[in-house]
């Protein structure tokens, strides 16, 4: 390991630029997350439009931080409403909601808070352990292996997809034909464009994620809104036996780290994702408790169990796409989006051309984790009236951030089609 490069990295993590950009980022994930069908990898894609003019590393960190924000973000939501902000802070409620329900609000928020910064960091520090020497054996992969390596990251995903064995490979195969429009590579010969002079750079990567995660949950929601209820969140009150104590803390300390190990295993295996991971480590606790008839009703250890997990998975995630340029969930597969965006390709090619940038990321990982601790210990009661925006006012919002994404990418009408139609897809599927 270059301590040069350490040195470095933390310097310019340590700049009011980064400070901006990164607290930036986790405050907007935070703002996000706490609204029910808010999840990162909408919030991933309807962010990566404000990145074009922010530097590589600025850009990256801020995705990375808004990806963390959001995952602490759903937890509120879970807690306060019974409504998780994404599917895998379901497991949170489960006792989340009971203990907020019991009188004691905050003292689930905070335990929640504490167990996603600790499973966070731990997982962000495997990461750079584990990350760097990965890449350095897989850069003396050829062809063959790297080949072979990609056909068994497909079938993987495809096997671990809801649904049918099928559907999943049918999807990965869209993505090859999809991956394919463009200019050939070898012979400069366009290839799969139908004369459309917009697709010789290849598909607008953005407007498919767009269409395809961020716009087409908003029609999935919109759905939803004839049928949901308002829900009455739990309210905050300065209650001096409302708040986590040290010897609560002890208790709950080896759940954190057991949801950690269980959360990086899982994110470090592509295609599982975080409510996998968030899932396995409450049941998990319950096995390992004394008292596993607590669980379901208010047992702090679950809410430990399942946000250590959760937030645990999103730097897990990351050591396949540093170590071989595979993701290991959808919000990873997007930062390579916002990777091409910067003209910089991921994989064990950025440690050879980009050090800098990746020691550089590493500390702001760890930056954005402080500043998530930070921004959600003193802000729980904004956050907590946040949850209280209606899903009639998130929808269009959301909706027009999409469609002015899509417009500052410049490819003007063409873009929209192509994001229209990938959102009917998603929808779709």
């Amino acid at each position: 390991m270059d301590f040069s490069l350490i040195g470095a990295a933390i310097g310019e993590s340590l700049t009011p630029a980064s400070f901006i950009g990164i607290g930036g980022g986790v405050l907007l994930g935070y703002m996000i997350g706490v609204i029910p069908g808010l999840s990162r990898s909408v919030a991933i894609s309807i962010a990566i439009p404000m990145t074009f003019y922010m530097t590589p590393y600025i850009a990256i960190s801020f995705l990375i931080g808004l990806s963390k924000g959001t995952a602490a973000g759903s937890a509120v939501s879970a807690i306060l409403l019974n409504a998780p902000g994404e599917a895998s802070s379901a497991a949170t409620a489960l006792d989340g909601y009971p203990l907020a329900k019991s009188g004691k609000p905050k003292t689930a928020l905070q335990i929640g808070l504490l167990a996603s910064v600790i499973g966070d960091i731990l997982a962000t520090i495997i990461l750079i352990f584990v990350a760097i020497p990965f890449a350095r054996v897989a850069l003396m992969f050829g062809p063959y292996e790297m080949a072979a390596i990609l056909a068994f990251a497909l079938v993987f995903i495809a096997g671990l997809s809801s649904g049918s064995l099928f559907k999943g490979l049918a999807a990965g195969g869209l993505g090859i034909f999809l991956g394919s429009i463009g200019l050939d590579n070898q012979t400069g010969l366009p290839r799969l464009t139908f004369g459309f002079v917009e697709l010789m750079d290849g598909m607008p990567l953005i407007a498919v994620a767009i269409g395809t995660l961020a716009l087409s949950e908003m029609f999935v929601q919109a759905e939803k809104l004839r049928h949901q209820r308002e829900t009455m969140a739990v309210k905050l009150e300065n209650r001096p036996d409302d708040r986590i104590t040290w010897p609560l803390f002890r208790r709950i300390l080896p759940t954190i780290l057991r949801g950690t190990g269980v959360g990086t295993l899982v994110g470090a295996l592509p295609g599982l994702g975080p409510s996998v991971g968030s899932f396995m480590s409450y049941g998990l606790a319950q096995k390992a408790s004394r008292t596993p008839e607590k669980f379901g009703k208010g047992e702090p250890a679950g809410i430990a169990a399942s946000e250590s997990a959760d937030n645990a998975v999103i730097p897990a995630a990351l050591i396949p796409l540093f170590g071989l340029g595979i993701p290991g969930n959808v919000s990873a597969a997007l930062l390579i989006g916002a990777f091409a965006i910067h003209g910089i390709t991921v994989g064990p090619l950025l440690l050879r051309d980009e050090p800098e940038l990746l020691y550089s990321i590493f500390a702001g990982m760890i930056l954005a984790s402080v500043i998530m601790l930070v921004l959600g210990w003193y802000g729980l009661k904004v956050f907590a009236q946040i949850t209280r925006v209606p899903p009639h006012v998130v929808i269009p919002i959301v909706v027009f951030f999409c469609l002015a994404g899509m417009l500052l990418q410049g490819y003007g009408t063409f873009g929209l089609v192509i994001l229209i139609g990938f959102a009917v897809l998603g929808y779709l599927m």
